[in-house]
């Protein structure tokens, strides 16, 4: 069976070759620019559609982003439509979103995390009076850590350790020794409120108290540039930016299933398929997971770094259960985004990160996106996802046998919350466990976020945009510097401006 090809190439299109695996966000973007350098491009995807994590399952007239579902830091999106002289607002709807999300407590309080100041300070008085000052000093600082730590660093390679050894100084003036936690501790009091301020590093796939107080840039991240939902669902970002590749000449090649790179003498120089097809190419980008690209994609023994044995060793990110679902009634009083918290912060994370067992109890992420869009449900309808950080597969759970027994747990949990009678209006159902992200994406062990972001593993720690031993052979995408988030794969892929070069450095060889 031949893999589809969404855009044909012209067959006298002599422009230097550059293929990327994988058609994550980190992916498309990546080709965007590389064709705005001069590169003819071709995207490689082993699923039926593009988006990687960020794909969409469509069925009994809902529709489900997979995935990715809070867009912050539009404007790196907005840079790629730029880049192809055109305006990413013709084309995607970003409508913004307040409250940025709810969170529910499990006494069931709430707290709705606005963009707004004062709207926030009230919030906060309202729970935690005597914790406001120490609310602003933390903002004033994640403010700082924003400004040097995404809007100085987050798109500028770490490909020496000279690199790492300058930005020193300011890390350890910013903490980033220290966890998350640490950080927010020492401006606030309420246990609550300590948790409503550090839980930002779960949605990029680390734990709280040991990712890197880096991390607490998140919460100035989403007051400066604020929350968005795609009109339509995430995946309309995806169709807009395959477009846009398209426009610029690429191909998107779905069911192409890359097998290995081909190095030839330290160089990367195109990949074989699953079916026995060979590419040439001028360079490679990767865009699937490090661990994969190290592990089962480059030829054993040419990577000196990334050998199998440092592999086994990394640190690697929780996985995530999710269950998809649509109602045939509507539920006005949930909000976009609300995050459920359980009984436990502190040894529920222990046992998901460090133990790496399956609790009794859960912290759940509800998304209901016909709160702002009804045209993802029938009418009359809700659609939902509910996701659950979990371990990765190195935990050994048996998710054949117990997903259903969980996804019950998580339905009885919503029926007694926020959802009265769920149970009897459940219309649709689908779930997605540790194993379909090992199977599906090929991430190792399911880590859904890949490396897990602690300070070991991050910037000059972490695998290189620019391979260290394989000439011409680029990684983007979350196991990469900066890391996961839709802001951290966009700004992956944003760094291959400086370290790749431009396609006329081939033309004139």
């Amino acid at each position: 069976m031949t893999a589809p090809v969404r855009h044909p190439l012209p067959v006298d299109d002599r422009r230097p070759h550059a293929i990327v695996i994988g058609s994550g966000f980190g992916g498309l973007a990546a080709a965007i620019r590389l064709s705005v350098r001069g590169y003819r491009v071709t995207v490689l995807e082993k699923l039926d559609q593009a988006g990687g994590r960020a794909r969409v399952f469509r069925q009994d007239g809902f529709t489900f982003d997979a995935g990715p579902t809070i867009v912050t830091a539009p404007f790196l999106f907005d840079e790629l439509w730029t880049l192809c002289g055109k305006r990413r607002a013709d084309h995607v709807d970003l409508v913004p979103l307040e409250p940025f999300y709810r969170l529910r407590f499990n006494d069931g309080s709430t707290l709705d995390c606005s963009g707004d100041p004062d709207v926030m300070r009230a919030n906060i008085a309202r729970i935690a009076p005597g914790d406001v000052a120490g609310y602003d000093r933390f903002m004033r600082q994640s403010e700082e850590i924003c400004r040097i730590g995404f809007e100085q660093l987050g798109h500028v390679p770490f490909g020496s350790v000279l690199d790492m050894l300058r930005v020193a100084p300011d890390l350890i003036r910013l903490s980033g020794h220290r966890s998350v936690h640490h950080l927010v501790s020492r401006y606030v009091k309420d246990e609550r409120l300590r948790i409503a301020l550090s839980f930002h590093p779960l949605f990029v796939g680390g734990n709280p108290f040991t990712a890197s107080a880096i991390y607490g840039l998140i919460a100035f991240l989403e007051r400066r540039w604020g929350v968005h939902f795609a009109r339509g669902g995430t995946g309309r970002l995806v169709s807009g930016l395959v477009d846009l590749i398209e426009g610029q000449g690429g191909t998107v090649r779905l069911g192409a299933d890359v097998a290995r790179i081909v190095v030839t003498d330290g160089r990367a120089t195109g990949v074989v398929l699953a079916s026995g097809e060979a590419l040439p190419a001028e360079i490679v980008v990767s865009n699937a997971d490090v661990a994969w690209t190290y592990g089962r994609l480059v030829p054993e023994g040419t990577s000196r770094r990334w050998r199998p044995a440092k592999l086994a060793r990394a640190a690697y990110s929780m996985s995530l259960f999710v269950w998809y679902f649509g109602t045939d009634r509507q539920y006005p009083a949930v909000p976009h985004h609300t995050i459920l918290l359980g009984p436990r912060y502190r040894d529920l994370l222990d046992d998901i990160f460090r133990r790496k067992v399956l609790a009794d109890d859960f912290s759940l992420y509800l998304h209901r996106p016909t709160a702002t869009d009804d045209g993802l449900a029938p009418a009359g309808h809700d659609a939902f996802y509910v996701l659950s950080p979990v371990p990765n597969l190195l935990g050994g759970e048996d998710w054949a046998t117990m997903a259903e027994t969980y996804r019950r747990r998580v339905e009885a949990h919503l029926e007694a919350t926020l959802l009265p009678g769920l149970r009897d209006h459940i219309v649709t159902s689908r779930l997605l466990t540790p194993v379909d992200f090992r199977d599906e994406l090929n991430a190792p062990h399911g880590a859904a976020f890949s490396l897990e972001p602690v300070l070991t593993q991050s910037a000059w720690f972490r695998p290189h945009n620019r391979s260290e031993d394989i000439a011409h052979l680029y990684l983007v995408g979350a196991g990469t510097h900066p890391g996961a988030g839709l802001p951290g794969v966009l700004s992956s892929a944003k760094i291959l401006d400086e370290v790749v070069p431009h396609a006329s450095a081939f033309a004139t060889r």
